[in-house]
């Protein structure tokens, strides 16, 4: 995915009220940033870090400027929620992921029951509905998901289960727009609901996905898959 306008450079001041972002810019201006995020973003946010911004030309929108990345250890980390999705739909359409390859139609916001998935692909084989996570979220070696609750992400991990059952093919996609981690897992710690239900739903047929994306001020790219690790009932899940 490559940004289709050039980004702005800024360093950060602060983030608050969840999704909003005050950002310096070179020039020394300093501007409001939409912040899409809505989780805690705690191990993705460092005040006074080189960031990346997007100019928005929106009479409609208050704020002017999207907030791409942010710049630690030593790389970028995509913070947008809104860019895996695309990542994601370009990369099976284009059959950039080896485990996704294969299908003829590709389209994004697709609804099933009472939940809407990012993705559905479907060939003369089978149906396969993709529900994508961004995953910024650092400890040690892991990438974790989620840094905040999700109520919403356990329901889509519930309604996937749903789609295994009546013969379909279900993924749970997570895309880590971070280099520095080599390994995935659930944050038990903070959502014990959503990693307990993402065990079971691995136990139920459920795959899971992980890549790792690299993040530049020119494009986004997904570069490869990352292994993970689940407990479920006792025993050790590696992949």
């Amino acid at each position: 995915m490559r940004f289709k306008t050039p980004l702005v450079q800024g360093k950060l001041i602060k983030r608050y009220k969840r999704f909003l972002a005050d950002v310096e810019l070179e020039n020394g201006r300093i501007v409001t940033a939409h912040c899409t995020n809505s989780g805690s973003m705690k191990t993705c946010i460092e005040e006074g870090a080189p960031v990346y911004l997007t100019p928005v030309d929106d009479p409609k929108r208050r704020t002017k400027f999207t907030w791409e990345m942010i710049f630690m250890n030593n790389d970028w980390i995509g913070i947008n929620t809104s860019v895996p999705n695309l990542l994601a739909f370009e990369a099976i359409r284009d059959g950039k992921i080896e485990k996704l390859k294969g299908y003829t139609s590709v389209k994004r916001e697709v609804t099933f029951g009472d939940s809407r998935f990012d993705i559905f692909a479907e060939n003369s084989l089978e149906k396969c509905f993709v529900e994508v996570k961004n995953v910024t979220m650092k400890e040690g070696d892991f990438a974790l998901f989620p840094d905040a609750v999700t109520i919403r992400g356990k329901k889509h991990l519930e309604t996937l289960m749903q789609v295994k059952g009546k013969g379909m093919r279900a993924v749970m996609l997570y895309v880590i727009q971070r280099m520095d981690v080599k390994k995935f897992g659930p944050a038990s710690e903070i959502d014990p609901e959503y990693a307990e239900t993402l065990q079971k739903a691995y136990a139920a047929g459920v795959e899971i996905i992980t890549v790792q994306a690299k993040v530049t001020p020119e494009r986004i790219e997904i570069v490869k898959e990352m292994p993970f690790e689940l407990w479920y009932q006792g025993n050790f899940i590696e992949q």
